[in-house]
């Protein structure tokens, strides 16, 4: 199927990719939600909780697609990638030491939006000029300036602050690879089909076999974390649904560009909700991976 014109679609390219630009303001109130529940609930078994209750609604609301009617590679390896995603973000932002390290991990992720364009424009689904490499190498660059705090950088300090908490950035890093990975191979073989109800259940079976292998003490769900868990699952079921409408029937590059506003908004709402300051050398990273995100897509509107 070409990737430009996926199957049999009810949507309208235009009408697609405003759903689509939904998902980006659900998604901005996650990182604060995701660390306070992670708090509250603990890494995994907070994660496990978000992704169930989600799950649970959406079956309430929409009930699960029968699974013949996929295309296996969008199936298995889409639903791989969707699982690796969730998991890799989820933990990463639990595994951090305290909020303003959740907000530097959190921060990481939004690489996706550079690399979803570099991607789509290696598998030929979007024509895209030389300035996607600096493009990209300003959103990279951006979060190294995030990492440097408020001192001098150097490529030591850089080292030493991946090193100290290597799994969390590490699950961080891999994560913004996979939802970019996710969002092209949906596009090329998702045949306007939505297969995220599974994806969603995959998950937390996933999160929840972790649990019961791990060492994490039992969860305790409180009235302000159970409501925490109620608003993110519905932002989450929500937001996936949308972003899936418009990676496969709408303006892939467009998507991924009005991303930018992302990191921003995510910022601000995850300084509010976990009462933490970030630093001018934070925001300078955040205004760099902005920057490089809108380069990149400005260097799919001109010609090679």
């Amino acid at each position: 199927m070409n990737a430009s014109s996926p199957s049999n679609s009810s949507y309208s390219v235009q009408s697609a990719t405003s759903i689509g630009l939904l998902a980006i303001l659900f998604w901005s109130a996650s990182v604060g939600l995701i660390r306070t529940i992670a708090e509250a609930l603990g890494p995994t078994g907070g994660a496990a909780v978000i992704f169930t209750t989600s799950r649970l609604l959406g079956c309430l609301v929409r009930g699960l697609p029968r699974l013949s009617t996929f295309n296996p590679i969008y199936l298995f390896v889409g639903g791989l990638l969707f699982v690796a995603y969730e998991v890799c973000l989820s933990l990463s932002i639990g595994f951090a030491h305290n909020r303003s390290q959740a907000m530097e991990l959190g921060m990481i992720n939004y690489l996706w939006p550079c690399l979803t364009i570099l991607l789509a424009v290696l598998c030929g689904q979007q024509r895209g000029s030389l300035m996607l490499i600096p493009g990209a190498a300003l959103s990279f660059l951006g979060i190294v300036w995030v990492m440097k705090g408020s001192g001098d950088w150097s490529p030591e300090l850089f080292a030493g602050n991946l090193q100290d908490n290597a799994t969390a950035y590490g699950l961080a890093f891999a994560a913004a690879f996979l939802w970019a990975m996710y969002s092209v191979l949906t596009r090329r073989f998702g045949g306007g089909k939505s297969g995220v109800a599974w994806f969603l259940l995959a998950t937390a079976a996933v999160l929840w076999t972790k649990y019961a292998l791990g060492d994490e003490p039992p969860i305790a769900i409180t009235l302000e974390s159970g409501v925490q868990v109620l608003v993110l699952s519905i932002l989450t079921a929500t937001g996936y649904s949308c972003w899936n409408v418009g990676v496969q029937h709408g303006r892939i590059a467009v998507l991924a560009a009005a991303s930018y506003f992302t990191p921003v908004l995510s910022v601000l709402l995850a300084s509010l909700w976990l009462r933490t300051q970030p630093s001018v050398a934070f925001w300078q990273g955040v205004v760099m991976v902005t920057a490089g995100s809108l380069v990149c897509w400005r260097a799919t509107r001109l010609p090679r």
